[in-house]
């Protein structure tokens, strides 16, 4: 287990950087967090550390966005509107979890029977008793 401080956005990104950066082919990561505490600024950092250079959107309606032009194409799930596990294999899921890029999916509890056995867990949580912007980025 790492775990990790960050006192502002820029810092929380900046994890999101050195995580892209040194991600590996079929790396998949399981982001869990509240609402606002920063799943997204984490994941943009990411897409910036792998060298993608177009915006970075939570796919919350889309489900999937897919990411190339990077050293590893990326590919972001937000599976909260999950309504049934069948939609991910529609979805194609799998060519995305093993087709040698790095993949995070928020809210994977929802799909925790999919998630690859080496999957990395990453839980952002705010720290509001030492300020509004305090996150600790815990990484299992």
């Amino acid at each position: 287990m790492q775990v990790f401080e960050t006192f502002s956005e820029e810092e929380t990104y900046a994890i999101g950087v050195r995580t892209g950066e040194t991600a590996q082919p079929d790396t998949v990561y399981a982001l869990s967090g509240d609402l606002g505490v920063g799943k997204t600024v984490f994941t943009k950092g990411v897409a910036a550390g792998l060298g993608i250079t177009e915006p970075v959107t939570s796919p919350t309606f889309t489900i999937v966005q897919s990411y190339q032009g990077g050293r590893l194409p990326f590919y972001h799930f937000d599976v909260y509107r999950i309504s049934d596990i069948d939609e991910m294999e529609e979805i194609g899921y799998d060519d995305c979890f093993f087709g040698g890029g790095v993949t995070i999916v928020e809210w994977a509890e929802f799909i925790e029977e999919l998630m690859p056995e080496n999957t990395i867990h990453v839980r952002i949580e705010k720290d509001l008793s030492r300020g509004p912007d305090v996150r600790r980025i815990i990484f299992e």
